[in-house]
């Protein structure tokens, strides 16, 4: 008799092959067999699906988990979408190796270049470890809903055998590159699944100041590498300055890759400086795969957006002087101020500030959405826009502003794309997606709490791609399925789940797909010290089982945590 036997479903098994009907059984935690509708045996928990769609457990290979991981077991927003294993140490930031001096330094670190709040990481991380390994350990020791692997982060790596030199980006000496090579070697036998840096302006601490190794030269970047080549395993992750990946960049990903035999996996957005660069950046990758090299990108699935709202990190209103004197209200008393009508004609007034406020608000308003109640419209059309409704109804556009803002007792929002929609649409994922140079990511589950909400990208990816979307054509459930399951899976070596086979692990999803759904993120006030944070939850999840236990049961947690660290690849 096995544990679980799932029947009736319409499975898509993660290999990307057509949908078919099956029974699934699951003994001890692994899949034992996938055979027709309604000819499994029995087992001590039979489900009957009646044709509920079934997947492998979502793989999420972009997240930034890393201080969360030490105080929420759940590891939501992830778990509340089907995710059933995540990858984090995105991005060049993290919290080991960690000086004891150094705490707030890496704290400041991600809180500038991730958006999570400092005082809770201050409050919430425990910081039982000093070394890479250290925090291998106390990962291990806990429990989670989810399994979750960690990669090692030049931030801290290079802030621990620098110092200020390291934090300051000053160059590294060939002393300097060897005692970061042999920390990232230890770390990856001690079970890292990579190496993260960050090469882009964009990345900052909270002071500033760039995230360390952005300016490091190719001496640190093979150094380091050379120690992944003699480990045998790990991706060389890295978040670049997309306008420079074809000319500056390239050269050394090709020459990592071909020295090392590793995987270099870079982050890749449209920007609307240059639509069209990621063509030229994919056709390149393209041919270095050709020619054996071993190069992919990580593409989104949405485009990335600010959401602004009252209780978000900013709105259109602080930029407004007429807004400062009620900015630092509660909620409710904002939401009844912005209602006086002597307040909304001075906030129609155009400050004299030299153009920031048209710059920054009257100027960006065609590019900017109002967020309805239900589901966001994350491909909308640009005769949706607040400039365009403005226009079209004759309303100052700055009171509609006011009006969305303060809308559901002042939790409205507006939405911005700022990546991926140069093309007032999102063709561009539609064809990066199908492009064999690409993975699923950048979902950055865990990051940007107080003004971007993309952790819940596993369930959009099936919702808008795959059955909802309105302007262009779908992409193929098969697809979808296998790009954020055996491709992310595979990419970080996780042999042993993405797939539903006979011994892979029973890491599933059992998903009413005609009623999946989700609502617009809320700000909750549930991280460490009551700081604030965008949730946005899924509806539509009959189960998730991860390692054969269930650990949802219809959109809530069951209470189970079998979740473990993951060491190295499988």
């Amino acid at each position: 008799m096995n544990d679980l036997v799932i029947r009736n479903a319409l499975l898509v098994d993660g290999s990307g092959t057509q949908a078919r009907m099956a029974d699934v059984e699951v003994d001890d935690g692994l899949i034992v067999d996938v055979a027709a509708a309604g000819s499994a045996g029995t087992a001590s928990h039979v489900i009957d699906a009646d044709g509920l769609l079934l997947t492998p457990g979502w793989v999420d290979v972009h997240t930034h988990y890393d201080a969360q991981a030490s105080w929420d077991p759940y590891l939501t927003p992830s778990s509340w979408h089907g995710v059933t294993s995540v990858v984090m140490g995105n991005c060049g930031v993290g919290f080991a190796p960690a000086a004891p001096d150094r705490h707030d330094w890496l704290i400041e670190l991600m809180e500038g270049v991730e958006d999570i709040p400092g005082s809770a990481m201050t409050e919430g991380i425990t910081w039982e470890w000093e070394s890479f390994e250290g925090f291998l350990d106390a990962l291990d020791a806990r429990r989670y809903a989810i399994d979750l692997g960690a990669q090692i982060a030049h931030g801290p790596v290079r802030g621990y055998v620098m110092g200020d030199r390291g934090a300051a980006n000053e160059t590294a000496s060939p002393d300097d590159i060897t005692k970061m090579a042999a920390i990232v070697e230890s770390g990856l036998r001690a079970g890292a699944l990579g190496f993260s840096t960050s090469r882009t302006p964009l990345h900052r601490s909270l002071s500033g100041e760039l995230v360390p190794g952005t300016h490091a030269d190719t001496d640190e970047l093979f150094g380091i590498a050379d120690a992944m080549s003699r480990v045998g395993h790990g991706v060389f992750q890295f978040a670049p300055e997309h306008v420079d990946v074809p000319t500056r960049e390239m050269p050394w990903m090709r020459e990592l890759a071909r020295r090392t035999g590793r995987t270099v996996s870079v982050n890749l957005n449209q920007p609307n400086s240059a639509p069209e660069l990621w063509r030229e950046v994919l056709d390149m990758i393209d041919e270095s795969r050709a020619a054996g090299l071993d190069i992919v990108a990580q593409v989104a699935g949405r485009a990335v957006g600010l959401l602004m709202c009252l209780e978000g990190s900013f709105n259109p209103l602080d930029f407004h002087p007429a807004y400062g004197p009620i900015s630092d209200l509660p909620l409710s008393d904002r939401v009844l101020a912005l209602q006086q009508p002597e307040l909304r004609k001075a906030l129609r007034v155009e400050p004299d500030d030299g153009g920031l406020f048209r710059k920054v608000v009257l100027g960006a308003i065609d590019s900017w959405w109002a967020v309805d109640d239900g589901d966001i419209d994350y491909e909308p059309e640009a005769a949706d826009s607040i400039a365009a409704v403005a226009r079209r109804t004759e309303v100052h556009p700055i009171d509609l502003i006011v009006d969305q803002l303060s809308a559901h007792d002042g939790h409205g929002m507006i939405l911005t794309p700022f990546f991926n929609y140069a093309y007032g649409d999102l063709s561009f994922q539609f064809e990066s997606h199908q492009r064999a140079s690409t993975r699923m990511g950048l979902a950055d589950a865990g990051a940007h709490c107080r003004v971007i909400c993309d952790g819940g990208t596993p369930t959009f990816m099936l919702t808008h791609w795959t059955r909802d979307r309105r302007r262009g054509p779908t992409l193929p459930l098969e697809l979808v399925v296998q790009r954020q399951t055996r491709q992310t899976a595979e990419l970080y070596g996780l042999g042993d789940r993405g797939l539903v086979e006979p011994g892979r692990r029973a890491d599933l999803n059992l998903i009413d797909y005609d009623r999946l759904t989700f609502g617009p993120p809320r700000m909750a006030y549930d991280l460490p010290g009551g700081a604030r944070r965008l949730v946005q939850k899924a509806n539509g999840y009959v189960a998730t089982f991860v390692g054969g236990i269930q650990t949802v049961d219809y959109d809530e947690f069951t209470g189970e945590l079998p979740g473990r660290l993951i060491r190295g690849p499988r």
